[in-house]
């Protein structure tokens, strides 16, 4: 096993972290692959509140003898926390359910914007934090993101935060905090936790055949998989790639490349392997959106970027879950970014270096994106998330 060390505290960090959202429902099966991990160097594990019976089953194999031997992050659901005594209420139950009377890395979950954070701060979460680092209960304190680059510098200078997670793949470098809020990150001394290596596995179902015939073809014979997990590693400024693994097979296979990938490795067929990879995919995007930026601050507020990601990611993830992603990233926040507040101004289109018609593609956005089921989706999660 790789490791690489946190700048902050000089922790010796797998560079494959155990992600627990995708456990399967067969416990002793579960039990195997965690006791199998550890023993393999395997040293992170992330959970979440709301992830089902989760922190639970990871609590009750590690009460076996292997808490002293690994890291555990978990995460605190802010769409659950109304009140002071919330913070407590929630912790305190996660330790429960964890059989651990401490969090080594502790996560404020989806943070989305500034917005949402002064909404903590009011409440008075920067004492509660302070509070609970005194007391050793949180070790470290950070943050996970879905949502844009500008939005997420801004998350990452808000507050002095310990560490930070967000979605990174070589489908991903330029949507979401992309590449340039991974180096910003790193450039301030935090480490970076990489989630959805795979996008959930789409990149080894998921991707148009052509992809896979170049993977078949390269100079060295390695799995989808493989190679995406190596373009991530690749980066030094990534701290460790979380995997939600659910088989023996998976952890094997996944702790087999991590015994062996390196950053700043890559030769240049690597790379020229990965732009035939990424010119197929751009020839079937829809909107040809780099993600520069150039085109915000929309007057209206629009994120033209993230709303141009969500759907050049219909092809990829399909109708719903494309939708979802839209709704969380776009109208979950503060204030809202979607495609159909665009009055049509074209501002935005003046400084477009792909010289892209934005204000039509924003009104296929919405079309797509939004219609009938749109309102519905949005209210039906923003009620769940007052709960």
């Amino acid at each position: 096993m790789k490791y690489r060390i946190n700048p902050k505290n000089h922790d010796k960090l797998s560079i494959l972290g155990f992600g627990c959202m995708r456990f399967s429902k067969d416990e002793k099966e579960v039990e195997k692959q965690i006791i199998y991990a550890i023993e393999n160097g395997v040293n992170y594990f992330d959970t979440a509140y709301i992830y089902p019976n989760s922190e639970a089953t990871l609590g009750r194999v590690l009460a076996n003898g292997y808490r002293n031997r690994v890291k555990i992050a978990t995460k605190m659901p802010l769409y659950l926390i109304k009140k002071y005594e919330d913070f407590d209420k929630i912790l305190f139950e996660q330790l429960k359910r964890l059989q651990t009377d401490y969090i080594d890395y502790y996560f404020m979950h989806m943070l989305t914007d500034t917005h949402n954070w002064s909404r903590l701060v009011d409440i008075g979460v920067i004492r509660w934090i302070e509070e609970k680092k005194k007391s050793g209960q949180i070790i470290n304190i950070g943050f996970s993101y879905h949502g844009g680059r500008e939005d997420f510098i801004q998350v990452v200078d808000v507050y002095d935060w310990e560490f930070c997670m967000i979605q990174y793949n070589f489908l991903d470098e330029n949507n979401q905090a992309g590449k340039t809020g991974l180096q910003y990150a790193a450039a301030n001394g935090l480490p970076v936790m990489v989630m959805e290596p795979l996008r959930g596995g789409k990149l080894v179902t998921k991707l148009p055949k052509e992809v896979y015939h170049v993977w078949e073809t390269a100079y060295v014979k390695r799995s989808p998989a493989e190679w995406a997990f190596r373009w991530i590693w690749n980066h030094p400024e990534v701290t460790l790639v979380l995997s939600g693994m659910n088989s023996q097979a998976m952890v094997e296979e996944n702790i087999r490349v991590a015994s062996k990938a390196e950053a700043n490795s890559f030769t240049e067929e690597d790379y020229q392997l990965f732009s035939r990879v990424r010119k197929i995919l751009d020839d079937k995007i829809k909107v040809p959106c780099t993600a520069c930026n150039y085109c915000i601050p929309c007057p209206q507020g629009v994120d033209i970027p993230t709303c141009f990601s969500c759907y050049n990611d219909r092809e990829l993830e399909g109708k719903w879950i494309s939708k979802g992603k839209y709704i969380m990233q776009t109208s979950l926040k503060a204030k809202a970014s979607n495609a159909s507040l665009c009055n049509k101004c074209g501002k935005c289109e003046k400084h477009c270096p792909q010289k892209i018609a934005i204000r039509e593609e924003l009104v296929n956005v919405s079309k797509a994106l939004e219609g009938f089921s749109y309102k519905p989706v949005r209210f039906l999660i923003k009620r769940f998330m007052k709960l």
